[in-house]
């Protein structure tokens, strides 16, 4: 190990150079090297760092840690859910732990972190979502669970705080049918996005979902849509990505009404071949849509994504189960489908009767 003044291959001597020797995870012994700093004293802290991150130190400083999380983590998740969870940390998390070592920081230190997070305010004086606060401290929780179980940490100072925020959003709104048809005859004034609204609301399929696809998707003689892929805007690259989850991979069953109106949607394309995207905006132009149908129909203004609360409602108004309509949209497991459970129809009144028809029928006889 040396950390010594960089005068090879053209280098000046004016800055430093670390060279460590260490053992890989399979038993070999290697060298690494790292230059181009700036002061002595920078290339030290570089060199401790590194040695205790190979050696599992918990001494390590939390933006070390941080570093070895990311980097285990990547290759396991999607570039989306990296995106997400680098941005939270970058934005939330170091800011605040970056100066402590990770075996140093205790439950006060969590707590006074969430106090500073729900003190925060943009400038209209407005505070995160409960939502949004969750989803910070549900990262932070899992940097210590991970140093918990791979890097010998004891414990994990977040289990002895309370968590903030909500796991999910208090109101989930949605559009009646009757409050969709008013937004879909205002919107017909732009054919693609008409169309595009047309198949969020009947199919229920995720934003990203509907962005991805090509006319290849459909067979129009079945009455038919794969879903086998995702679209996604990552640091300003677009790229097609596979769907959310496994069970987002799905055919969907679409009604005749529906398959007709495509049918004239591929008519009035111009070259476009069975593989290119058949909607080539971007989620903001949808939301922009979503703003002008809105205020021109007079109905209330809901998410994107609430589109999709709206289908799933319609499926409940018709009758159909959990089961079924999370097979359709693609949902996970069930209980995400029986977060919706308010939506369902009270049949307590009919319960009731059916007892006293019950009761009835064996008094008469």
């Amino acid at each position: 190990m040396a950390v010594y003044r960089d005068k090879s291959n053209g280098y000046d001597g004016k800055t430093w150079r670390v060279a460590v020797y260490y053992t890989d995870w399979q038993g070999n012994k290697k060298k690494h090297e790292k230059r181009g700093f700036k002061t002595k004293k920078s290339a030290q802290s570089y060199e401790t760092e590194f040695i205790a991150k190979k050696k599992k130190d918990i001494n390590m400083g939390f933006s070390a840690f941080v570093e070895l999380y990311l980097t285990d983590i990547k290759p396991q998740i999607k570039l989306t859910t990296y995106v997400t969870k680098e941005n939270i940390i970058n934005t939330h998390i170091l800011p605040y732990f970056e100066n402590k070592s990770l075996s140093d920081i205790t439950s006060v230190d969590i707590l006074q972190w969430q106090n500073e997070l729900l003190m925060l305010r943009d400038d209209n004086g407005k505070g995160y979502s409960q939502t949004y606060l969750r989803t910070v401290q549900n990262q932070l929780n899992a940097i210590f669970n991970h140093a918990v179980r791979y890097y010998d940490l004891p414990k994990n100072p977040c289990a002895a705080t309370k968590k903030i925020g909500k796991s999910k959003a208090k109101e989930m709104l949605f559009w009646t049918k009757e409050e969709y048809w008013k937004f879909a005859e205002v919107v017909k004034d732009k054919p693609a996005s008409y169309y595009a609204f047309q198949i969020l609301y009947w199919t229920g399929i995720r934003c990203g979902e509907l962005l991805a696809l090509t006319i290849s998707d459909f067979d129009l003689q079945k009455k038919t849509l794969h879903i086998d892929k995702n679209y996604q805007v990552v640091k300003g690259e677009e790229m097609i990505t596979t769907p959310k989850t496994e069970k987002s991979n799905r055919i969907i069953d679409l009604p005749e009404f529906l398959c007709n109106e495509m049918e004239d949607y591929f008519s009035s394309l111009y070259k476009v071949d069975e593989n290119s995207r058949i909607f080539t905006f971007t989620k903001s132009f949808l939301h922009h849509e979503m703003d002008r149908g809105s205020a021109k129909a007079g109905v209330k203004r809901i998410r994107l994504h609430d589109l999709r609360h709206s289908s799933c409602a319609l499926l409940i108004e018709l009758g159909y189960s959990p089961i079924q309509i999370a097979e359709r949209l693609g949902h996970e497991s069930v209980t995400i489908t029986e977060r919706y459970s308010h939506l369902y129809p009270s049949v307590q009144k009919q319960m009731a009767d059916k007892l006293n028809k019950a009761f009835e029928e064996n008094d008469d006889g």
